[in-house]
């Protein structure tokens, strides 16, 4: 909207300055997200690159270790879905400013020396406040950009998830052989901190998008429709199965990756750090290339099913054969390099993935709709370090264990590729759910929201 003075004279050049003001606060806000992202992931990660020093402390089996892991996703996926709903219902400066500050008081008594009990009941919290972040995340990237704009920013909101592991793995190390494993939490509790205050002063929620954009982007959808009705399309059913897949591989990257590389394949703690930050690294430039690839293949005219659900589905499959490859082979520089790339590549199509979601999500749904599809996959969070410690445990040597396990997650990651790349149609499912509401062929525009500026 242009300015006027008060006798209603219209500005020059004032609605160039408001479009200019609104790109760059929404590169803010994207910097800030990615962030976000970035200290969500740290949160996670630095459990297991703590985990030798903190069995031996507790004086712990692999399979409560692996309880501890999995205890982190009990309550995520209840946590996503209230924070799914809250997105859109409080502002989203506030919101996620409160989320990040229950991750920094789940960190705290960790700081000092904890029972095993005390550290089930920090993950447990961390978990619950983590649970929305990704669909925070996300439909807050949304609201700042139209549909076909969002691939890429969404890319790099996500790839924070990579570049997390990447700075915590070798920094967090560092730490702990300095010091020790408590004042990596003491870290992170610090940055979380400072996260917080400048999210408060910079962040926000910016306008949902335009007619102009929508129209661009396909058929209108209306302004809410039944939950059953969206959740149940073959698009979200498919990005549902991948999640799940998928998600297997990330959890299982974030909390044994570690404890493989030093107990089944013999690396020093020194070694082990700086080998944990590869897949993280690949994954977040993997994760801005296939968001730029993406909106490439938009540009020239692909439809959304193939730049962003059978792209996504094509680059997990990658993934998983790799990750079957490395399980198969004995440890050397080849297996380091299929570690690298089946640990990155199942989730570098997880930007555009979600932009698909919101392709057939009415936009007032989207926060919801997120958090219900994170709250699914998370459940591959609780049963993958469950299952890989346990094979651990029982196999005649620990190598052995994680060799079974990797395997296991390899053919379940390519079985998920499949399913989505079978399902997932975003323009089909966009055109049931506008005829079933009745819209004319004339899209509308997607209602907008008052920034919190």
């Amino acid at each position: 909207m242009s300015r006027t003075l008060t006798d209603g004279t219209a500005v020059p050049g004032a609605a160039r300055d408001d479009g200019a003001a609104t790109k760059r606060k929404a590169a803010l806000v994207v910097a800030l997200l990615f962030c976000f992202m970035v200290v969500n992931f740290a949160d996670k990660v630095v459990i297991g690159l703590a985990g030798v020093d903190l069995i031996r402390e507790l004086d712990l089996t692999k399979e409560q270790f692996g309880l501890v892991q999995s205890s982190f996703y009990w309550l995520l996926a209840l946590g996503a879905v209230l924070g799914g709903m809250l997105i859109g219902r409080i502002k989203a400066r506030y919101l996620l400013a409160a989320t990040a500050a229950l991750w920094v008081v789940s960190l705290a008594p960790m700081v000092g020396s904890v029972s095993f009990g005390l550290l089930i009941a920090c993950r447990v919290l961390l978990g619950f406040a983590e649970g929305p972040a990704t669909a925070m995340a996300t439909a807050v990237t949304h609201s700042w950009y139209a549909p076909d704009k969002r691939a890429i920013p969404t890319s790099i909101v996500v790839a924070g998830a990579g570049v997390g592991p990447l700075l915590a793995a070798p920094a967090l190390t560092w730490v702990m052989q300095r010091y020790d494993w408590h004042a990596a939490f003491t870290v992170l509790l610090v940055v979380g901190i400072a996260w917080v205050i400048a999210w408060l002063f910079a962040g926000g929620e910016g306008p949902v998008g335009t007619g102009r954009a929508q129209r661009a982007a396909g058929p209108a959808l209306p302004d809410s429709l039944p939950y059953r009705a969206v959740l149940g399309t073959g698009t979200v059913v498919g990005l549902l199965v991948l999640f799940f897949t998928t998600y297997w591989s990330v959890a299982v990257k974030v909390t044994w990756l570690p404890l493989y590389l030093r107990e089944g394949l013999g690396y020093g703690a020194g070694e082990t750090g700086t080998l944990v930050a590869l897949p993280y690294a690949a994954a977040a430039v993997f994760q801005v290339l296939v968001g730029v690839a993406s909106a490439m293949l938009s540009r020239r005219g692909a439809t959304s099913r193939t730049a962003r659900t059978l792209f996504a589905s094509a680059l997990a499959a990658v993934g998983g054969l790799s990750t079957v490859a490395f399980s198969l082979l004995d440890g050397g520089t080849v297996q380091i390099l299929l570690i690298v790339v089946g640990a990155s590549l199942t989730s570098a199509g997880y930007g555009i993935a979600f932009a698909a979601v919101s392709d057939v999500v009415p936009a007032r749904q989207r926060g919801g709709a997120m958090g219900v599809i994170v709250a699914v996959y998370s459940l591959g969070g609780i049963i993958a370090p469950l299952v890989l410690g346990g094979l651990v445990d029982s196999a005649a040597t620990p190598g052995e264990g994680y060799a079974q396990g990797f395997l296991l997650i390899g053919v379940l990651v390519i079985v998920g590729a499949a399913v989505c790349a079978a399902l997932a149609d975003p323009e089909r499912d966009a055109r049931k759910l506008s005829a079933m509401s009745g819209a004319g062929p004339e899209p509308s525009p997607e209602p907008s929201r008052q920034s919190d500026d």
